[in-house]
């Protein structure tokens, strides 16, 4: 593998460009051959009027070659071969494979030609005749689901603009899977659908969204370029997931039949990584809301969530800040980061350790309490010099911690309640919540009730005790 490395580096520069990188070609054709021997080729020139995906891949899949591109990452006219012999003369080899690629990149220009004679638009009417799923109708009927999706998402992004742009390349988005092209070449599908769109005269927005509306598909994927796209993306996503859990088909421990698992990831790291100020339960009810009758959303929600903790710990946080934030079930996912990053400083503070121990004993004692301290608490009813300073303490917190919260500012709010260590540590030393008397012990569940709740805003912060 390593001779044939060097020689393609040693091959490339004598030609004036760079090979291609895959790792999965250079290991089929290391296996291929036992005496490596790279040899530089040449195809006709006007062939590079077909888009560079189509080329690459017809050349990488169908002959095992490695194209050639210059130093802007366009593809050349060059390629090169790795023989499997070394004869004093290769000008018969080089001629050969110069013969046998020509008819698969003329293909592929046919295929291109014969494409664009007719539009995305005019190919729609195709797409009912194509079988999405058994119980979800065919690839049209999704499409419109899609298109609905899609529009509501686009509205909360940008307004009426973006919609309509979101809406359009959602559209359009499938017509290439009944173009020659993707018939030929599936993997290209999305790619030659922004090629075609840009061809029929759709904004480059809209082509860049249907190019993009697959993305992220793997792993370290990158996401949409633009916001049309994302708006395609997660509702192309959405709309899987949904429905294909509304079909019973959810993965199980060892099949994901439909990368169930790997489209929602997508759609975490564009709430996340795009910071989208959009809330994930009402995206679940947006995208069940297109089908008829309308399935339900839960066990997604729950799949979601559990996809969720993992993208988080991969991001280096621990279980327990992870556990933290994700227990109270925030909606905006785009927050998740500012969230564990205040957790994190809490952590680091003197006052934490005991704060978030009188948090998980006051959840406890919420808890045997059979939903009491729900209601107000009544000053006239703080009879002890620890819990009215608890009260008073708690008042003056309380707004600017909430205040701070609500502008996004999580840090700052729990750096704010952590001044309540010491009154909180003084009531639980001087006061008996459970009193004999039902109305001072409702209101000092009440008193509780308040205290936790304020706590717990940014994160469950009993999840932090050891």
């Amino acid at each position: 593998r390593s001779d044939i490395v060097r020689q393609l580096a040693a091959a490339a520069s004598t030609v004036g460009g760079k090979p291609i990188e895959d790792d999965a070609l250079l290991d089929e054709v290391t296996a291929l051959v036992e005496r490596p021997h790279v040899l530089a080729c040449q195809f006709e020139a006007e062939f590079l009027a077909v888009p560079q995906e189509c080329l690459i891949l017809t050349m990488k899949a169908n002959q095992k070659y490695f194209p050639l591109l210059d130093a802007q990452g366009r593809l050349t006219h060059r390629f090169l071969v790795v023989s499997n012999i070394r004869p004093d003369d290769a000008s018969a080899i080089v001629q050969g494979n110069e013969r046998v690629v020509r008819p698969r990149l003329a293909d592929a220009k046919f295929f291109f030609d014969q494409d664009r004679k007719r539009t995305l638009e005019s190919r729609l009417p195709l797409l009912d005749k194509v079988v999405y799923h058994g119980k979800l109708g065919s690839q049209g009927q999704r499409v419109q689901r899609v298109c609905r999706i899609a529009r509501a998402i686009g509205l909360q992004i940008g307004g009426e603009a973006l919609a309509a742009q979101a809406e359009r390349a959602s559209r359009l988005a499938k017509a290439d899977l009944v173009t020659d092209m993707v018939g030929e070449f599936p993997e290209l599908q999305g790619v030659m659908g922004g090629y075609y769109a840009r061809h029929d005269g759709e904004t480059e927005a809209v082509a860049f969204a249907v190019e993009d509306h697959y993305k992220p598909r793997f792993a370290g994927d990158a996401l949409p370029r633009n916001d049309a796209g994302v708006a395609a993306a997660l509702a192309d996503k959405l709309e899987t997931l949904v429905g294909l859990f509304g079909a019973g088909e959810k993965p199980t421990g060892d099949k994901d039949p439909f990368a169930l698992r790997r489209h929602a990831l997508g759609v975490i790291r564009m709430l996340v990584e795009r910071d989208l100020p959009l809330s994930i339960p009402a995206l679940l009810a947006s995208a069940a809301s297109a089908f008829e009758p309308a399935p339900s959303a839960d066990d997604v929600m729950g799949f979601m969530y559990d996809r969720l903790v993992g993208y988080l710990r991969d991001l280096d946080y621990s279980a327990q800040e992870v556990d933290a934030v994700v227990s109270v079930r925030p909606p905006r996912w785009a927050e998740l980061p500012r969230r564990l990053a205040a957790v994190r400083a809490f952590a680091a503070l003197p006052e934490s350790a005991a704060l978030a121990a009188a948090n998980k004993r006051i959840g406890n004692i919420l808890k045997k309490s059979d939903g009491a301290g729900g209601a107000a608490v009544d000053v006239a009813r703080l009879v002890e010099p620890a819990e009215r300073a608890l009260a008073g303490a708690l008042t003056n917190v309380k707004p600017l911690a909430d205040s701070l919260f609500d502008n996004g500012e999580y840090t700052a709010s729990l750096r704010e309640l952590a001044v309540l260590r010491a009154p909180v540590d003084a009531f639980f030393d001087g006061v008996m919540v459970n009193a004999e008397d039902a109305a001072l012990r409702a209101n000092r569940l009440a008193l509780l009730a308040t205290l936790h709740a304020a706590m717990n805003r940014v994160a469950d912060l009993s999840r932090l005790a050891s």
